[in-house]
C-alpha cells in the first residue's frame, strides 16, 4: 500500500480516538481521578510501553543540538497540552472542547507557513475552511452531554492554550521525525514529559483508590493510556513523516464528528439531514486539505 495512503489512515485512526476520547475521558473526572492525576498516569503509562517496545529496536545517538528541541517538545506535546486539556475538560463540557479544537487547524496552517515557509495554497484554506464549517455545524447543532460543568469560561481558556500548545508541538516535532525512529522520540519525549508531570500530578494521583476501582474505571483508564496516547502519538508522528502539520491539523475535524457517530451507536443521539450535511463538508474538507500538489497540478 502506498506509503502517503498508511499516513492518512493514520491520521485518521488517531483523530477517532481523539473523538472518542472526549467523552471517555470526561466520563472518569473528578469522580475516579482528578485531571493532573490523570496525565501522569498517561505519561507514565506511555514512558513505560514506550521503553519497552525500544528494547526491540536499535538504538539511536542524539544530536547534541536536537536536546533542547526534544525538551520542548516534550513540554508543549504531553504537558502544557495535556495539562490544559485535562483541567479544561474537567471544568467546561465535551462539546466545548470540541468547539474549541477547530481551531488547530487554522493556527497550524499559519505556524506552518511562518516557520516551515509551508505555502498556503488556496485549494488547502477552503478544505480547512469546509472541515471548520461542518465541524461547527456538527458540535453547535449535534451531541448533548452530561452537565458536569463548574467554570465553563475558564474551562474554554484553557482549551485555547491546549490548541495552541499541540499545535507548536506538531511544529516543532516535524524535523526530528525525518532524523530519527518513531520509537526513539517517544520513549525520549514522554521520559522528560514524566519528569515534568510528576511534581505537578502526585498528590492527585495518591489520591486515587486504585484497589476499589470497577471494571468499567479500569477498561476505560487502560484506553486513555493506550489507545488515546501511546497509539495516538505514534499514529501523528508516522503521518507527519508523509505529510504536513496542516495537513495532519484538519483531521481534527473528523473528531466531533467521530464523537457525534459514537454517541448515535450507544443510544446517545440520532441520525439527522444536518449532521448528514455537517458530516459531507468535513469529508470534502479533508479531502482537499490532504490533496497532493502533484495531484493538483494534473488537474489543471
Amino acid at each position: 500500500m502506498n506509503v502517503r495512503i498508511l499516513a492518512l489512515i493514520a491520521a485518521t485512526l488517531a483523530s477517532s480516538i481523539y473523538g472518542i476520547n472526549h467523552t471517555i475521558a470526561k466520563g472518569l473526572m473528578p469522580d475516579v481521578i482528578q485531571p493532573y492525576g490523570f496525565i501522569l498516569l498517561r505519561v507514565s503509562g506511555a514512558a513505560v510501553v514506550f521503553w519497552i517496545i525500544s528494547f526491540f529496536y536499535a538504538s539511536e545517538k542524539i544530536d547534541k543540538k536536537d536536546w533542547l528541541r526534544i525538551i520542548a517538545c516534550a513540554f508543549f506535546g504531553m504537558v502544557l497540552n495535556m495539562l490544559m486539556f485535562f483541567k479544561g475538560l474537567s471544568l467546561s463540557t465535551p462539546i466545548n472542547s470540541s468547539v474549541v479544537i477547530t481551531l488547530s487547524p487554522v493556527l497550524l496552517l499559519i505556524l506552518s507557513a511562518i516557520f516551515l515557509k509551508e505555502k498556503i495554497t488556496w485549494l488547502k484554506s477552503i478544505g480547512i475552511g469546509l472541515g471548520l464549517l461542518g465541524a461547527l455545524v456538527l458540535i453547535l447543532f449535534g451531541v448533548k452531554t452530561q452537565v458536569n460543568a463548574p467554570n465553563i469560561p475558564l474551562g474554554n481558556l484553557l482549551f485555547i492554550v491546549n490548541a495552541a500548545s499541540y499545535s507548536v508541538y506538531l511544529i516543532m516535532v516535524k524535523p526530528l521525525v525525518a532524523k530519527y525512529n518513531a520509537i526513539t522520540l517517544m520513549k525520549l519525549f514522554f521520559l522528560f514529559a514524566l519528569i515534568m508531570n510528576l511534581p505537578i500530578g502526585i498528590n492527585e494521583f495518591n489520591d486515587v483508590a486504585w484497589t476499589q476501582l470497577s471494571f468499567d474505571a479500569i477498561w476505560k483508564l487502560v484506553f486513555v493510556v493506550i489507545a488515546t496516547t501511546v497509539l495516538t502519538y505514534l499514529f501523528n508522528i508516522y503521518a507527519l513523516k508523509q505529510l504536513s502539520p496542516s495537513t495532519i491539523g484538519a483531521f481534527i475535524y473528523l473528531q466531533p464528528l467521530i464523537a457525534a457517530v459514537f454517541a448515535i451507536l450507544a443510544g446517545a443521539d440520532t441520525l439527522s439531514p444536518l449532521r448528514l450535511g455537517a458530516a459531507l463538508l468535513i469529508f470534502i474538507g479533508v479531502f482537499l486539505s490532504t490533496r497532493k500538489k502533484s495531484l493538483i497540478r494534473t488537474a489543471k
